[in-house]
């Protein structure tokens, strides 16, 4: 590689979670306890509103379970099948996905236990989500007995289409299908949801064609899905004899989610009119029990820019009681941002900043998005003290989405403090930050129109570290190296790792810089 071949040149010429657990787990808990951090505190709580005594305990960082599992287990103590069950679900709740199938894994090899078939389904997704898809396909064929393997193989063929491997996944549904295993409409769901995600509209009627030859009830899903294919290619006349054949079908009800599909075919082919109308008989089918489908179809009235639909529906959807949480408050105040009403984003987001115990920063980042992308930076710079002056703390969304306005104004030392709070941010958070490669640009060209190699230097480096650094940069930074009389070796090494290609342009100027 040409890279390769420079940096040898330049060598030689240079040199806390929470588990609840029913009453009969404690001596369990007690024993497990031991192996995790000294820090750790166990606390009972007990439940009188239950019929029978329950308590609540907190276990740390559980290093071993398997083993202090079967130290119990040795010790002449009992190990109840409800026990490990409990335990396990809080663990999967806490996202201890590892420790989860290790109880698992040793309930498996005691002579004791027989694992139901719902056992195995979570064995399954267990494996996936730690030892990868390869592991998990190995362990399925170990799986003895039909429903276990029924039940095992959604978790494996969901793995698949989340990877986007089609053709693993259609070779798994040949292997299914030849143990006569597919019996339920989810698989095929799952194949239809691969083929919408790789743009292969076509597959899906194919799909549901061999439902009908197996004769397999369609569900709600395969009927949204197979609607929402034709949706994407404007074949609406298809998707509307897909609705009409979902009205006949005895098995299935139609709902708002169906109307909400449909009404999206309708938006895509820009028949506004008729959105409108199944748009309002989808209201008709919403519940006051939840508010998932509200906001569904908030952020299809934000799309036709109808910003009466979107605070009719917000405000129905305050029936549903208890505490609005701030994922609804955010989706709400971006849908009457998109819908060009940013007086009513700010009036709701007064009622989040009165109503909230807890200053969430990605909620104002909403509405200091929305000033920023309408050129409104006085504003945007007013909101973003308020927001401090209130207890919001900054994330690095924050400090992106100044940068961005700053850069735009042409304001480039409080742009390059922004960035510079960003990364100061990003070390202490996890996350997969990718600014745009235009403010990217602008900031690296200020550095070079005033010859600061050094800033150039670390910024860049930085830019690197979170792997989204481009041939642009690289050359820039190799121009300020050449004019700063500097090594390009550390440039070169960058470049290598990103797996960046040489044009003639870098290859000279890295030629001249060895």
């Amino acid at each position: 590689m040409a890279i390769r071949s420079l940096l040898i040149t330049n060598h030689l010429r240079n040199n806390s979670y929470c588990c609840k657990l029913q009453f009969e787990a404690r001596n369990l808990v007690q024993f497990l306890l031991p192996i995790s951090k000294p820090s750790m505190k166990l606390k009972y709580i007990h439940d009188n509103s239950s019929s029978s005594s329950r308590l609540e305990t907190e276990i740390l960082r559980l290093k071993s379970p398997s083993r202090a599992l079967q130290n119990w287990a040795n010790n002449g103590n009992k190990v109840k099948l409800s026990q490990l069950n409990v335990i396990s679900k809080q663990l999967l709740k806490s996202r201890r996905y590892k420790q989860a199938l290790e109880i698992l894994q040793w309930m498996e090899n005691q002579n004791d236990f027989r694992l139901t078939p719902g056992h195995h389904a979570l064995m399954m997704e267990l494996i996936v989500k730690v030892n990868g898809l390869n592991r998990a396909g190995e362990y399925f064929e170990r799986i003895s007995g039909s429903a276990s393997k029924k039940s095992a193989s959604l978790p494996l063929l969901h793995g698949y289409v989340k990877e986007r491997d089609i053709v693993k996944a259609e070779s798994f549904m040949i292997k299914l299908s030849s143990s006569g295993l597919l019996v339920t409409p989810h698989p095929y769901n799952e194949m239809m949801k691969l083929y919408m995600a790789l743009s292969l509209y076509e597959k899906v009627p194919l799909v549901i064609a061999e439902m009908k030859r197996n004769k397999l009830c369609r569900n709600v899903l395969s009927y949204n899905l197979w609607m929402g294919a034709f949706g994407e290619v404007f074949e609406v006349a298809k998707a509307e004899m897909v609705y009409m054949e979902m009205v006949s079908d005895e098995n299935v009800e139609v709902g708002w989610s169906t109307l909400a599909s449909l009404a999206n075919v309708y938006i895509k082919a820009g028949f506004v009119d008729k959105a409108l109308l199944v748009l309002k008989d989808a209201e008709m089918k919403l519940s006051s029990n939840g508010r998932l489908g509200y906001f569904f179809l908030i952020t299809l009235y934000s799309s036709l820019k109808n910003k009466e639909g979107v605070l009719r529906l917000w405000e129905a959807s305050k029936a549903a009681g208890g505490r609005i949480p701030c994922a609804d408050y955010m989706c709400v105040i971006s849908c009457l941002v998109k819908a060009g009403d940013l007086v009513a984003a700010e009036r709701v987001f007064a009622e989040w900043e009165t109503n909230c115990s807890r200053y969430d920063i990605r909620v104002s980042n909403v509405l200091l998005g929305a000033y920023v992308r309408n050129g409104l930076m006085k504003k945007a710079e007013s909101f973003h003290l308020h927001t401090v002056e209130r207890g919001g703390c900054p994330n690095y969304k924050t400090w992106e989405i100044l940068m961005e306005g700053w850069v735009k104004s042409q304001k480039m030392d409080k742009a390059i403090d922004a960035m510079r709070k960003a990364f100061s941010v990003l070390k202490l958070e996890r996350c997969d930050w990718r600014p745009s490669h235009s403010i990217l640009m602008a900031i690296a060209e200020h550095f070079e129109k005033h010859g600061n190699f050094e800033d150039a230097n670390h910024y860049i480096k930085a830019v690197h570290g979170l792997g989204v650094a481009t041939l642009p940069l690289y050359k820039l930074l190799l121009r300020m190296s050449l004019k700063a009389q500097r090594p390009a070796c550390d440039i070169l090494k960058m470049m290598e790792k990103d797996r960046i290609e040489l044009d003639d342009e870098t290859s000279a100027l890295a030629a001249f810089n060895s």
